[in-house]
């Protein structure tokens, strides 16, 4: 089977606007890469700083409650505060994905015993939005977890540990299903202490206007 091209070109170290990244490949196809200092310290704190006050209980994509996902969260309005512009640039330039075809970031808050059991990012075929669908994740990790809260793609044998201003990327655009199927991902349930993420997605056409 032809292998295909991914999104995001493969480097150990992407500079982006003088903030230096460094990365890990964790899988080829589908491609899975954790990332170091995608945020710094003080942007993690005004992230969860704006977020705070605005939380509400998590819902599925359908817009209803489920205990799949028991967490807290919110959307930033796209260019609403600098930093929030600049973060997006940020993100844009490293997922290697046109500004234009990002979803609002979102921020996530896990309390013990919370967690976001196994989904798919992507929308199904019966989906209204799987015209456009979503292309690629990144989650930022705002905190270190005292224990628990690790993201896993358990198809991969994939386990990530919250770690402050690191970030974990996948992508599901390929042309063959069972590569993107591979990218089903759980947020393990918190244990101890709490966990703050942003997420940003990618769509595969423009959902912004202005851009």
């Amino acid at each position: 089977m032809t292998k295909e091209v991914s999104i995001l070109p493969i480097q150990s170290v992407y500079s982006i606007d003088n903030h230096m990244i460094t990365a890990t490949v964790l899988h080829e196809e589908p491609l899975v890469m954790k990332f170091d200092d995608v945020l710094n310290e003080e942007e993690c704190q005004m992230f969860i700083d704006a977020a705070v006050l605005r939380l509400t209980k998590s819902k599925l994509v359908n817009k209803e409650e489920s205990q799949i996902r028991t967490s807290s969260g919110m959307f930033f309005d796209e260019n609403e505060s600098p930093l929030i512009t600049k973060i997006e640039n940020r993100i844009s330039n490293l997922m290697h994905v046109p500004i234009s075809h990002a979803e609002g970031l979102q921020v996530l808050h896990y309390e013990p015993g919370q967690e976001f059991k196994e989904h798919y990012d992507f929308f199904g075929t019966g989906s209204p939005s799987s015209h456009n669908n979503r292309i690629s994740t990144l989650i930022i990790y705002l905190n270190d977890v005292e224990e628990g809260g690790e993201t896993t793609l358990p198809r991969l044998g994939i386990t990530v540990k919250p770690v402050k201003g690191s970030a974990i990327y996948f992508e599901y655009f390929y042309n063959n299903q069972e590569l993107n199927e591979l990218t089903l991902h759980s947020g393990q349930p918190v244990i101890r202490g709490e966990k703050w993420v942003a997420t940003q997605w990618m769509r595969k056409q423009r959902i912004r206007e202005g851009f």
